[in-house]
C-alpha cells in the first residue's frame, strides 16, 4: 500500500508509485479509488499553490468547523519540512505533532484530516507547495497557532534565526489560547 501510518490516528504519509524511464517519470498524485480503499473518502474541492524562499515558514494554520479542511499536501519543486499538529480535543495525541520532509525528488505527500493545524518551512533555496482541500477557504473561520509554541516544541530543521514568518503568523496565539472547536471522533467531512 502507498500509505504509511504515522503515530497520530488519521494522519498518513502517501508515497505514490512512480514510473520512471529515460524520458522522465509519471505518477498519479491522487486517485479517489486508491484513497477510498484506505477509508479516505475525501471530496477535494479546491487546489492551492504557493512559492516561497528558504526559511519561509507558513503556519500553523487551520479553519474552524464547519469550514474545516482536510488537506493533501505535496511539493512540486524544492524541499520543505511539513508538520501537522493534532488539535482534536479528547484525542490521545492532542498537542502532538508529526513532521516529514516533502520534496519534488521524494514525491511524498501528507494527508491531513480535519482537526489538525498545519505548517511548513522551506529547506531549499525555493519551493513550490501544492495542496488539495476538501472545503473552501472561509476568512471568518481562519485560525492558527504559533509556530514556536513551547508546548508543541517543533524542531523546524533550520536555525531559528533563519525562520521568516508573516506578521499574521507571528501574532498567532499558543495552543492553549487558540480558537478550537474540534472534538476527537467528530472530524468527518461535511456531507
Amino acid at each position: 500500500m502507498p500509505f504509511i501510518e504515522t503515530p497520530i490516528s488519521g494522519l498518513y504519509v502517501y508515497e505514490p508509485k512512480v514510473f520512471e524511464d529515460a524520458r522522465g517519470y509519471f505518477y498519479e498524485s491522487f486517485n479517489a479509488q486508491v484513497f477510498g480503499e484506505k477509508g479516505i473518502n475525501t471530496n477535494f474541492v479546491q487546489d492551492n499553490q504557493s512559492r516561497s524562499s528558504y526559511g519561509v515558514l507558513r503556519g500553523l494554520h487551520y479553519q474552524l468547523a464547519p469550514h474545516a479542511q482536510a488537506k493533501l499536501v505535496r511539493v512540486i519543486s524544492g524541499e520543505v519540512y511539513d508538520v501537522a499538529v493534532d488539535i482534536r480535543k479528547g484525542s490521545p495525541t492532542f498537542g502532538q505533532h508529526f513532521g516529514v520532509i516533502l520534496s519534488a525528488e521524494n514525491k511524498k505527500q501528507l494527508y491531513i484530516p480535519r482537526g489538525f493545524a498545519h505548517g511548513f518551512v522551506v529547506l531549499s533555496e525555493t519551493a513550490e507547495f501544492f495542496y488539495k482541500c476538501d472545503n473552501f477557504y472561509n476568512k471568518e473561520h481562519d485560525a492558527g497557532i504559533r509556530f514556536d509554541d513551547a508546548t508543541i516544541n517543533i524542531d523546524w530543521k533550520i536555525p531559528h534565526s533563519d525562520i521568516q514568518v508573516s506578521e499574521k503568523d507571528a501574532n498567532l496565539p499558543n495552543l492553549q489560547d487558540a480558537k478550537n472547536n474540534f472534538i476527537y471522533g467528530n472530524e468527518s467531512p461535511i456531507a
